[in-house]
């Protein structure tokens, strides 16, 4: 992913045999109407459609992770059957998938569970209702950038409050989720722009300017990415990465297709001897040897690439290898450090149109976001959570930090309580590499329309990795840009380097390939190079499986601590998809549904805890209401005393009536005692869910109670109800209100603060 990103998630090369047309995110709709027709209706199909229609789905759904014929662990923890296997669990893999389906035909939609219901037997109904909360709690549908799945988001926060600290992909992913779970939500960036380790830039000048991406810059394989949905709710064209990448000498001259074939050969057949060994040996005994010592000492057991020009070639394809991992071979774990291969999506490498600055401009849309806020204090405990950033406190009630791996291994964030031992020992046995650019544009495109990559030799091995491949972003950019990699060693080593001294340095790489050519190299016009080891708010790149270290580790990164009040998400939490831009969306995905389950879990511990019994539940509220925050007319308010945000969420009541006793007397005549008959007249109470702020407005409304219900009604859209139609929401409110007028403790319905 970015921090730069992992570029690409091929291993072995980056040179992929594929055609050379642009790639159209919007082909899977023409597919899938073809298969499937725009609208699918299983209850008017024949049994031979309905086969291959759920075989279809079957396989759609297979591309998006899930098993062909079981459930995934997700699912079982989420008690989606009664029994595992048997016809019921059959049945419901079918219309989960078909669920699936029906949202990836079109991603711009809404899908709401009556649609679904247009093309399922109504005795399926209970069925669809788990698969589509299952998938729709866990951001497998209904998730992005359009404006019908914006248009849902609740106008009011119920759920309690989140701070989100970080806003790159997965912060944004999970600030978004959370906002349409019914969250109030907050994110924290140090940075002064959106963003983190995926950072388009716009570089030139004089009216000739160009997109480069310094940051994460490739969608690593199409098929089922959750990028690719944002750029097809956006309607951004994506270009396939061409397969032509061509190598050059260190002289500038082209290598022979024969040389270039023999040696990418030897390089794939010295991984798969690392693999036989670790596999011989086991992974306990593999895990404490490096996969550069491995292919090393194969090299010299085989005798290959033994004369100069063939081990600087297999130099390019180890820098290659240093690249996708952001890891130098030395450091790389043999045992793991392709544990992720199984997972990785399918389909081409695309470049998005004008950089992924866009998809984050796009998610950043009415999402609060505190730049320059850089935090240096998390504290959490079993009443939530403060977040010091800048000597300014932020409180909620859960908090999910989504800062880089290198950022918590430097300890740049105190933690209050400490973290556990087992997640600060993960965070140091996993690894985390480098990678650094040169961003440059250039007066007109020399290198050629038709390429989107190519590499350099370099003579010296221990700079293999400076200026090893170019990205060619002229397609997409907007401007003729060109992007040199530094990886490796060399990537370590440009982070000190003047960056006047890189330039001149990269200008004579490109001049010996193409002045012997008789093509001419422009100075560029503007050119920046990325430190982003030295970006305190980065601390390198992307993450790898360090010698000593597995993806188990990844895991532990991912788990939450604090009964659920503090929670973890970035690529490096992403065991499937580490290293990735959409490992690290799906992490944000991940971990708001994580937060949603344990909100759920912490209201269905309040209302146990709320009397059963109307009566008691009445009397609750009477106590509460009977020193109101705020009154206005006959309408009371009370609210949280722990915060001032005009957002923050209290109860208001209404009163009808006149709560006493209405009492006739009646002489019957002199010396005979007076009969009373009495009937009692109670008031009549109605509440609804409201804001300060809301609260606030109504004193502005003039004339009668009744002018003031109206405004409420008409205005604020807001509906009375009983005590008995609160909800949970309702009472957890109230239960908030409660506790928080006996202590100063925060509750899982406080609002966030500052």
């Amino acid at each position: 992913m970015g921090g730069t990103a992992a570029e690409s998630s091929c291993r072995r090369t980056t040179r992929r045999n594929a055609g050379r047309k642009n790639y159209d995110e919007n082909m899977i709709d023409e597919i899938m109407e073809s298969h499937l027709g725009s609208v699918p209706k299983k209850r008017n199909r024949t049994v031979a459609d309905l086969q291959k229609e759920t075989e279809l789905e079957a396989m759609i759904a297979l591309s998006l992770g899930f098993p062909i014929d079981a459930l995934l662990d997700e699912e079982i923890r989420a008690g989606v059957v009664s029994e595992l296997g048997g016809r019921e669990q059959n049945d419901y893999i079918v219309v989960r998938n078909h669920i699936l389906c029906m949202w990836r035909d079109n991603v711009g939609k809404y899908l709401h569970k009556n649609e679904i219901m247009e093309s399922v037997s109504n005795e399926y109904e209970g069925m669809v209702r788990k698969a589509y909360e299952f998938l729709l709690s866990n951001g497998y549908i209904n998730f992005g950038v359009s404006t019908s799945i914006k248009a849902e988001i609740p106008k009011e926060a119920t759920m309690g409050s989140v701070i989100v600290i970080g806003s790159g992909l997965a912060g944004l992913a999970a600030a978004r989720q959370l906002l349409s779970f019914g969250f109030k939500v907050v994110v924290l960036e140090g940075r002064k722009r959106p963003g983190g380790r995926v950072y388009t830039k716009k570089i030139g000048r004089r009216g000739r300017f160009g997109a480069a991406d310094l940051g994460g810059s490739i969608i690593t394989g199409i098929h089922a990415n959750p990028l690719g949905v944002l750029a097809r709710q956006l309607s951004l064209p994506l270009h396939k990465v061409r397969d032509k990448c061509p190598l050059y000498r260190p002289d500038g001259s082209p290598l022979d297709e024969e040389t270039d074939s023999k040696i990418e050969f030897i390089f794939n057949r010295l991984l798969d001897k690392a693999t036989q060994l670790r596999q011989t040996i086991g992974a306990e005994s593999a895990a404490g040897i490096s996969l550069g010592s491995a292919l090393e000492t194969f090299r010299q057991l085989y005798s290959v690439a033994l004369n100069v020009d063939e081990r600087q070639l297999l130099d390019w394809h180890l820098a290659n290898l240093e690249f996708s991992n952001a890891g130098l071979l030395p450091q790389l774990s043999l045992a793991f450090w392709d544990q992720d291969d199984p997972y990785e999506m399918g389909g081409d490498h695309c470049f998005l149109a004008g950089g992924n600055g866009r998809l984050i401009d796009a998610m950043c849309d009415n999402v609060p976001i505190f730049y320059g806020k850089t935090v240096d204090t998390i504290k959490y405990d079993s009443h939530g959570v403060e977040v010091i950033a800048g000597g300014q406190a932020f409180q909620a009630d859960m908090v999910i930090c989504t800062v880089p791996l290198g950022v918590l291994k430097r300890r740049s964030i105190t933690f209050s309580p400490e973290l556990p031992k087992r997640k600060l020992d993960a965070i140091d046995r996993l690894g985390f590499g480098l990678l650094n650019k040169v961003a440059m544009i250039f007066p007109h495109v020399f290198w050629g329309e038709e390429l989107d990559t190519f590499g350099c030799i370099n003579d010296d091995s221990s700079r293999r990795g400076e200026f090893y491949l170019f990205y060619c972003c002229h397609m997409v950019s907007g401007a003729p840009v060109i992007i040199a990699l530094v990886a490796g060693e060399a990537a370590i080593t440009f982070e000190s380097t003047d960056p006047t001294h890189s330039l001149h340095r990269v200008l004579s790489v490109l001049r010996g390939i193409y002045s012997p050519r008789g093509i001419e190299v422009p100075n560029p016009i503007q050119t920046i190079c990325t430190r982003w080891g030295s970006d305190p708010l980065s601390c390198g790149s992307y993450s790898h499986v360090r010698v000593g270290s597995s993806g188990d580790d990844y895991d532990i990164l991912a788990e939450n601590v604090g009964d659920g009040r503090l929670f973890f998400a970035g690529e490096a939490t992403s065991r499937q998809y580490p290293a990735t831009m959409h490992g690290a969306f799906l992490s944000g995905l991940r971990e708001a549904s994580h937060v949603l389950m344990a909100a759920r879990s912490r209201q269905t511990a309040v209302m146990k805890s709320i009397p059963r019994y109307s009566q008691l539940s009445e009397d609750i509220l009477v106590d509460l209401f009977k020193k109101p925050d705020r009154t206005v007319g006959k309408f009371s308010f009370i609210f949280d005393p722990r915060t001032d945000d005009p957002n923050s969420m209290g109860l208001m009541r209404i009163s009808f009536g006149e709560n006493h006793d209405v009492c006739d007397t009646k002489n019957v005549g002199e010396g005979e005692n007076v009969r009373i008959q009495c009937s009692s007249k109670l008031q009549l109470h109605l509440y609804a869910a409201i804001s300060k702020g809301k609260a606030d407005d109504l004193k502005l409304v003039s004339g009668s109670n009744e002018n003031k219900l109206i405004y409420l009604h008409k205005n604020i859209g807001l509906k009375l109800m009983g005590s008995r139609g609160l909800g949970a929401s309702g009472n957890c409110l109230v239960a908030s209100i409660a506790g928080a007028r006996k202590s100063s403790g925060r509750s899982s319905c406080s609002s966030v603060k500052t």
